[in-house]
Formats: structure tokens, sequence, C-alpha cells
């Protein structure tokens, strides 16, 4: 068992000059990122690099087909790949250093050897994914209408670059939606039955932080995560730090239909599952992990260990008011198909559940939460 794994190396800056100029970004470099970001960011600095612009490609979160389309675009003579952006960026990213690309979706069905030949520098932009450390890329496949992801030694980063400037013109909604994802990443990390103490280190200085933040936020309102910036860009990485070997589990595995089919934001989708499935984690296995984890929360929220889901969503509420499966368009008779691509598909991530779930309890979960 791993006790402890911490890659890559991170870096911190708080311009983009500073990161131009210290990684010395020429013409051998493709940049990979949005025109909203680069333009008001990067545009004066007149690098030498290529840049492609995600956006030009598809909107919404990464797919097969985007994949393919933006690595018919990519010149050949780059020696390494710099994705500056929010989880999109970077899992497409990951799969453009490897030496054979294309078909994407052999790569998903592990018909392709992944080889690594260039270098990947990620720069997250939102403060959620935790993606700039780990080794984790997950895509829409658009043809199978699921999503599915590939962890591999070859994905991480060679570097992760934290850099304050990019954060202060997040919009609240991607605040939101991304700072929720890390409470996730962080909270599944630390009931994974494959975590360990030092992972756990991760996990719960990351749950303090966000949720410290949100305190501040449901009492003082939005502006007040301006000053906070840095620390929930902190704690996402933190929580990809902690979800990097352990892994994420079950609320993340029964996002991927919604979000694959009615192109719900990851972090809202994750949200939509979230304390459903914590609460039936209880009504398996109340005691361990899961019973430390409640205290803990309840502590920072001030409130009853039993109550502590009630008291969390509360909070988050104020965050991202928490919508049913029903109102994102999801039909009753769906919520079986939900579940059997769940039990078919997510393996990957339903390996590390906090207690194993069968068909009947994701079923179940899904029906609560409907």
């Amino acid at each position: 068992m791993i006790e402890l794994q911490l890659k890559p190396t991170i870096y911190s800056y708080d311009t983009c000059r500073d990161f131009a100029a210290e990684l010395q970004l020429g013409a051998k470099d493709l940049i990979i990122t949005n025109q909203y970001i680069f333009d008001p960011n990067f545009k004066e600095l007149d690098l030498p690099c290529h840049v492609l612009f995600q956006e030009k490609y598809g909107s919404g979160e990464p797919s097969d087909e985007m994949a393919e389309a933006i690595y018919r675009d990519m010149p050949g003579d780059v020696n390494r790949i710099i994705g500056i952006g929010g989880g999109t960026v970077m899992d497409l990213c990951k799969l453009f250093v490897l030496k054979r690309v294309s078909p994407i979706l052999d790569l998903f069905d592990g018909k392709t050897a992944i080889e690594k030949d260039k270098e990947l520098i990620l720069v997250p932009t939102t403060c959620g994914t935790g993606s700039e450390v780990t080794n984790v890329s997950v895509m829409a496949l658009i043809s199978r209408h699921t999503k599915k992801g590939i962890a591999h030694e070859a994905l991480y980063a060679d570097k992760a670059v934290l850099i304050s400037q990019l954060l202060k013109t997040l919009p609240f909604t991607v605040f939101a939606t991304s700072s929720i994802d890390a409470l996730v990443h962080a909270v599944e990390s630390a009931l994974s039955p494959d975590s360990s103490a030092s992972f756990r280190v991760f996990s719960y200085q990351a749950i303090e932080r966000i949720l410290s933040g949100y305190l501040q936020i449901r009492d003082h309102g939005p502006e007040a995560r301006i000053p906070l910036m840095k620390d929930f860009l902190l704690a996402s990485t933190w929580a990809g730090i902690a979800f990097s070997v352990p892994g994420c589990a079950a609320v993340h595995a029964m996002s991927y239909p919604l979000g694959a089919n009615y192109h719900v934001p990851h972090g809202e989708s994750n949200y939509a599952m979230f304390t459903g499935v914590m609460k039936h984690y209880m009504t398996i296995k109340s005691d361990g992990e899961i019973a430390r984890l409640n205290a803990f929360i309840a502590g920072i929220l001030g409130c009853d260990a039993k109550a502590v889901y009630d008291e969390l969503e509360k909070l988050l509420n104020v965050v991202l008011p928490k919508k049913a499966l029903h109102e994102y368009g999801v039909k009753e008779e769906e919520l079986a198909e939900f579940a059997k691509s769940v039990m078919e598909n997510q393996g990957r991530l339903m390996a590390h559940n906090f207690v194993p779930l069968t068909y009947d309890d994701v079923y179940e979960i899904y029906k609560s939460l409907y």
C-alpha cells in the first residue's frame, strides 16, 4: 500500500509574467487554453509559443470528439504541452503528450499502449479539479453516452503551476462548481479504503479550508471569496494530492451519466449525488472513517454529527443551490439505465467506495435524489 506519493513538483507564482520568464516559454512550446484566459493574462507578453484555444473545438466538458479535433490541429514540432485552464483543458492535455493519441477510443479501451513523449506543464485556472496533480484523464465518450477515465503514470504532469493572477476574474458560478468538486475529492479520498494517514492529512486540510471559506461567503456574501482565492486554489491542489492514489468513488461514478447525458457541469453533477451517497453509506456502515469525518465536518459547521449532512447541504446551497434529478430533465425510467451504466463502466471509481455498493444500492440512491 502506498503511504504517500507526491507528483508532480508544484510551483507557485504571483503573475503570469513570472511564470513565463522562469520556465522560458518558447517556440517549441504549445499552449492549450481558452481565449478569455489568454488575452487578458498572456497576450501582452508576446510569447513565441504555439497557441490553440480549446473553445474553438467545442464547449463544455472534454470529449473524445473534441480531443480528436484538437489533435488534428496540433503542430508536430513541440516538446512541451502547457495546459492553462480548468479540468477540460488539463484532461485534454494529458492525452496530447502521449506517443500515440488517436483514435482516442482505443486509449480508453486499453487497445493502445500509453507512452509519454512530451513534457507536460499544467496550470489550473479554477479551484476545483485538482487535475494538475493527478494521473487521471476523463472524457465524455460521445457515441457511448457516458464518461470514462484513464489512470496511468504517464499522465502525471512534469510540473504543476499555481498562479494567483489567474483566479482574480473567476466568475462566481465557476468558483462554486469547481470548489464543490474539490470538496468532494477531499471527502471521497478520505473515505477510500486505499487512503492512508498521510493522504488523509491533505484530505482533511482541504475540507477545513474549503468549508471555512464557504462560511465566510455565507456570512459576508460572494465577494468574501476574493481574498481567499489562493486558499481555495491550494485546497483544490491538496484535494488533488489526496485522491491521486486513493481515488474518487461513487459520487463521481454516479455523476457521470447525469453530466454526460444532460450536460451538467462536473462539480454540479457531483453535488447532486454527494449527500445522497454519504447518507446511504451510513445505512451500511456508520463507524470507522466516516464517523471521524462526520465529527470533523460537524466541528467546522458547529453542529451535531447526527445532523452533519443536512447542515452541510444548507451551507452548500448558499454557494450552489441543489437540484433534484428531475429538475435537470431526467426521467424516472432512466434511473435504472444510469445505475446499469455505473456498474458496467465505472469500476475504476467504484473500487474506492467506503463500502461496496451493488446495483440495487446505486439505483436506490438515484431514486432518493430524483
